[in-house]
């Protein structure tokens, strides 16, 4: 069985490393990979770029979307995971601190699973992450691949 990777979309340097402690502390022993903006996060999911060559078959099992991120924004990655057959079944939680309703309005018309605003407090932070990793990691049912 492959390892199960989280994708984790996040410019914030900040937010980064208090969401990869969460996930220490919720004791997420899944691969994280992070990208640090809309590109890197389509080239990675796409193989493009720095990530030519790399095997697009295998998909994270869950992408934790930023939406104010650098280069393409949050919602134009989300819309672009949608339109594409190979990635259209990803499971994406808008992890965000957006407090606009606009932004949570369009990320579920374009296609998100779940929308969830980062807690403040680092305790709340660890027990958010530790719920999503319990949900889309082990209780949730995948889809077939293809």
């Amino acid at each position: 069985m492959t390892a199960k990777i989280i994708l984790l979309v996040e410019d914030n340097q900040d937010d980064e490393e208090l969401a990869l402690l969460a996930f220490k502390q919720a004791h997420v022993a899944n691969e994280v990979v992070v990208a640090r903006d809309g590109v890197e996060a389509i080239d990675y999911l796409f193989g493009t770029g720095p990530y030519a060559g790399r095997d697009v078959a295998a998909l994270p099992q869950l992408m934790l979307l930023d939406l104010k991120l650098p280069k393409v924004d949050g919602l134009e990655v989300l819309r672009r995971v949608r339109a594409d057959p190979r990635t259209r079944r990803l499971p994406v939680v808008i992890l965000t601190s957006s407090r606009e309703e606009d932004d949570l309005i369009r990320g579920y018309d374009l296609g998100a699973n779940s929308y969830v605003r980062k807690p403040v407090a680092f305790d709340q932070f660890v027990q958010a992450v530790s719920q999503l990793q319990m949900y889309w990691l082990v209780l949730n049912e995948e889809p077939p691949k293809g």
